[in-house]
C-alpha cells in the first residue's frame, strides 16, 4: 500500500493544529476570566458532579441556619413571656401572704382580689403572645389563632398538643415553643403529687398548712379522710368509710398515716374533716380566680375566716406549683437555645470544610493557568508560522 503525502493533506493538518491551539486558548481565557478551573461539566465530569453535590449541601446548611434563626426567635420570645409570667406569679404569692394577715380589712382584701384579676388578665395576654410573624407562641401546631379564650369566668385552650421539631443542623433537631396547655393548663395541685383540702362543712378553726408524702412509708395513691372525733383526737377513714387508724392531735405537729403527712394549725371541732388524695390538675387562670374569690369571702366569723385561710393556703400551694411549671418550661427552652448555639458551630465547621473542598475542585491556579496560556500562545504562533510557510511551498519552485 502506498501512502501519498499531498499538499492538501498538509494544509488540513496545519489548519486542524491551529484550531486545536485556538480552542485551548479560548478555554484558558474563560478559566482566567471566571477564576474557575471547571468551566463546563465536560472539563471534569467527576469533579463537576461532586461540586454540585457540595453546592446542594451548602444550600441545605443555609436553610438549616434559617430554621435555627426562626426557632431561636420563638424560643427567645417564649423565655421573655415566661419570665414575665413568673414575676406576675411572684406578685400573686406576695398578695396571698399579705391577705392572710388577720389585721387586713375586708376592703383591703377586695382590693387585692381586684389586683389578682388584673394579673390574671396580664397572664392571659402573655399566654397569647405572638412571634412577630402573626403566629401564636403557645398554640402548638394550631398557632394561627389565639390559643387561650376567656369566657364565663374561665379560660379555655383552643390550641393543640403538638410541639414541633425543627432541624437546625444535619441530623440535629430542637423542639419549638411548648404548647400552652403544658405550661398554663395542666398544672398539678398540692405538692404536685398529694393534695388535700378542708371539708366545706367544717366549723372549727383548724387550717391545713402543709401536706406531702411520708418518706418512711409507701403511699398507694388512695384517698383518705382525716376526721376529728374531738378537738384533740382524730381517726383515719378510707374511701369505703372504714376507720383504719387514729391518734391524738397536736397543733403544728405532723399527722402521719398510710404513707402521707399532714400538718394542721388551730383547733378543730368534732366532725371536722380534711380530705387527702392524689393531686389533680388546675389551670393557673382558675387558680387565680379561686384565690380572688377566697379574698372576697365573708371572713367576719371565725368559721368564715378559717375557711378563707384554708383556701388561701391551698391556693398558695397551687401558685407554687404553677411557678415551678414556669421554671421547668424556661429550663426546657434554655436547653433548646443552647442546642441551637452548638448547632451553629457545627454548621459553620461543615460549611468551612465544604467550601475548602469546593475551592480545591473549582478554583483556578492562576500561576499554572497563565503559564499554560503562554505556552499555548507560543504553540499557536508556531502553528501559524508553519502554515504560512507551507502556503508558499510548491513543486513548481523546485523545477525552476
Amino acid at each position: 500500500m502506498n501512502n501519498r503525502i499531498s499538499s492538501g493533506m498538509m494544509y488540513d493538518q496545519s489548519v486542524f493544529l491551529m484550531l486545536a491551539r485556538q480552542s485551548k486558548l479560548n478555554h484558558l481565557e474563560r478559566q482566567l476570566a471566571t477564576g474557575q478551573k471547571i468551566v463546563s461539566a465536560k472539563d471534569d465530569p467527576v469533579a463537576s458532579g461532586t461540586a454540585v453535590g457540595m453546592d446542594r449541601i451548602l444550600a441545605e446548611l443555609t436553610q438549616l441556619g434559617s430554621n435555627a434563626a426562626t426557632a431561636q426567635n420563638r424560643l427567645g420570645l417564649q423565655e421573655n413571656a415566661l419570665a414575665q409570667a413568673g414575676e406576675l406569679l411572684q406578685r400573686v404569692s406576695e398578695l396571698t401572704i399579705q391577705a392572710n394577715n388577720a389585721a387586713l380589712s375586708a376592703a383591703d382584701r377586695k382590693s387585692s382580689a381586684a389586683e389578682l384579676r388584673s394579673i390574671r388578665d396580664s397572664l392571659l395576654s402573655l399566654a397569647n403572645s405572638t412571634d412577630g410573624n402573626g403566629r401564636f407562641l403557645f398554640g402548638g401546631a394550631a398557632d394561627g389563632a389565639a390559643p387561650f379564650i376567656a369566657a364565663g369566668g374561665s379560660v379555655a385552650y383552643n390550641g393543640d398538643q403538638t410541639q414541633r421539631q425543627v432541624e437546625i443542623a444535619p441530623g440535629t433537631f430542637v423542639q419549638d415553643a411548648l404548647p400552652g396547655s403544658e405550661i398554663f393548663m395542666r398544672v398539678r395541685t398540692g405538692d404536685g403529687i398529694v393534695d388535700g383540702n378542708a371539708a366545706s362543712g367544717n366549723t372549727g378553726q383548724a387550717v391545713l398548712t402543709d401536706i406531702g408524702r411520708d418518706g418512711s412509708a409507701n403511699w398507694n395513691g388512695e384517698s383518705w379522710t382525716l376526721r376529728f372525733t374531738a378537738p384533740d383526737t382524730y381517726e383515719i377513714v378510707d374511701a369505703g368509710s372504714n376507720v383504719v387508724g387514729g391518734g391524738t392531735y397536736v397543733p403544728g405537729e405532723d399527722i402521719v398515716f398510710q404513707g402521707l403527712r399532714v400538718r394542721l394549725n388551730g383547733t378543730p371541732d368534732a366532725n371536722d374533716e380534711f380530705n387527702v388524695g392524689t393531686a389533680g390538675n388546675r389551670d393557673v387562670f382558675a387558680t387565680l380566680e379561686r384565690l380572688a374569690q377566697a379574698l372576697e369571702m365573708d371572713a367576719s366569723t371565725l368559721a368564715g375566716r378559717t375557711a378563707q385561710q384554708n383556701l388561701l393556703q391551698s391556693s398558695l400551694r397551687d401558685v407554687a406549683r404553677a411557678s415551678e411549671k414556669l421554671i421547668d418550661s424556661r429550663a426546657s427552652g434554655g436547653a433548646q437555645l443552647g442546642a441551637i448555639d452548638n448547632a451553629a458551630s457545627l454548621r459553620e465547621a461543615n460549611a468551612i470544610t465544604l467550601k475548602d473542598s469546593l475551592s480545591q475542585l473549582r478554583d483556578l491556579d492562576y500561576a499554572e493557568a497563565i503559564g499554560q496560556y503562554k505556552l499555548e500562545s507560543a504553540a499557536l504562533q508556531a502553528a501559524q508560522t508553519l502554515f504560512t510557510q507551507m502556503q508558499s511551498m510548491s513543486l513548481f519552485n523546485m523545477i525552476r
